[in-house]
């Protein structure tokens, strides 16, 4: 930022953001590609550049499974990018314990985000002795039953009130010529489309017991047994989808060609792309329509340790941007992801994202496995489900052994 553009901001009023410096490019990487996503990114970009900086898009295609790695090998490999998206979790924690990531203490101090930020688990999960390592952006949740109103019309069903109608109902899709379960074929859609199944089917304890707490008598439990049941029925009612990503999975709901998707709230952005409106051309049903709780993960953006002192400068600028107020408000409402902030006008939120801001304000947001598991577990549950939903051949009961294996020895 030159002397010139702070003369101006001065003059007209205008704060200057944390550390004002002159003006730089900052590449930022994520894996946002999809339409909704797409969309949602480009006002963080216009928050940033409006600040004087240039966002310079380092979109990586694939999700998380195929960014993270790219991500994570320019970062130890000494081309570190600016700014890079993470879940909330423990995904960034070996880079942090090996110096590579930028302590964002007091950008934090600076905007309250203490204060601000709710729940405090989010701030919770940057933080590290006492350091705050990253700027968390939204709140994801993944305990979502998305259903297209038109396929179940053609199926000559009422739409579904929660999951045990939905597969009730998946004979009759069946019939007419419907997918009654559109699933992606990458491993984190199986895990996830999994966990939504512990949580809504198995409960509150259940879910905390085996994922919090591992604990693998839990784990090897029959109530674990009872969600490996209706994973199998998920498995057979996901038979025949033939996508990879998630988006075009949900595009089979959009287009009335599948009955519906178990995907987290982020869905809800390719509907909004797509001109649909909740509660008319689809429905939405947290919990799975059966249980009042769902689980607050969502993306923080980590920042690297730079060699040039005007990017770092710029990467306070740009963590302090995405917590603004109003681009907190513009992105998640593009998003379909709740603000990180509780201190912000959502009167624009759509019916399915006021269901989830409803569930967080009763106080039921629980921890993402993504936040209880290290990385290595999750990849490791993540392989075995993905073996598991690729065919027949794996018997819940098989299965459940292997979990709890991997239960027994999670960190």
């Amino acid at each position: 930022m030159n002397f010139r553009r702070i003369a101006i901001l001065l003059a007209a009023g205008v704060a200057l953001p944390f550390g004002a410096a002159q003006a730089t490019d900052l590449e930022v990487t994520h894996w946002w590609t999809s339409g909704g996503e797409a969309a949602a990114v480009a006002e963080l970009a216009k928050a940033f550049d409006a600040t004087g900086n240039k966002w310079v898009d380092g979109a990586i295609a694939g999700a998380g499974s195929t960014a993270r790695p790219i991500m994570i090998s320019r970062i130890t490999g000494g081309d570190p990018m600016g700014a890079t998206q993470f879940n909330h979790g423990r995904q960034a924690q070996e880079l942090v314990e090996a110096g590579l990531m930028r302590d964002m203490t007091a950008v934090a101090e600076a905007g309250k985000w203490k204060e601000v930020i709710k729940p405090s688990s989010l701030l919770d999960s940057c933080t590290i002795d006492g350091k705050i390592y990253c700027a968390p952006i939204n709140i994801h949740s993944w305990q979502w039953l998305w259903l297209s109103n038109a396929a179940f019309e053609k199926a000559g069903v009422p739409v579904p009130k929660d999951w045990n109608e939905f597969v009730a109902a998946a004979p009759k899709l069946r019939e007419a010529g419907l997918q009654p379960l559109a699933l992606g074929g990458q491993a984190w859609q199986s895990g996830g489309l999994f966990d939504t199944l512990v949580l809504s089917l198995g409960g509150k304890d259940l879910f905390e017991a085996v994922y919090v707490k591992k604990d693998a008598e839990a784990a090897a439990g029959p109530e674990m047994a009872k969600v490996f049941q209706a994973a199998a029925q998920a498995r057979e009612m996901a038979a025949g989808s033939n996508v990879q990503d998630w988006n075009q999975a949900t595009n089979l709901v959009i287009t009335g060609k599948a009955g519906g998707q178990v995907m987290g709230d982020w869905a809800q952005g390719e509907f909004q792309i797509a001109g649909q409106v909740a509660g008319k051309d689809y429905s939405c049903l947290p919990g799975l329509g059966l249980s009042p709780y769902i689980t607050t993960g969502g993306d923080a953006f980590y920042f690297p340790v730079l060699k040039d002192e005007e990017k770092s400068k710029a990467q306070d600028v740009l963590a302090q941007t995405m917590l603004d107020p109003k681009t907190q408000v513009a992105f998640n409402l593009k998003k379909g992801s709740l603000p990180v902030r509780g201190d912000v006008d959502l009167s624009a939120a759509n019916d399915c994202m006021k269901k989830g801001l409803d569930i967080v304000a009763k106080g039921n947001a629980l921890t993402s496995t993504d936040q209880a598991l290290s990385a290595d577990s999750q990849k490791q549950k993540e392989d075995l489900l993905i073996e598991f939903f690729a065919g027949t051949s794996m018997s819940p009961e098989d299965a459940q052994k292997r979990f709890v294996d991997i239960i027994s020895s999670a960190d």
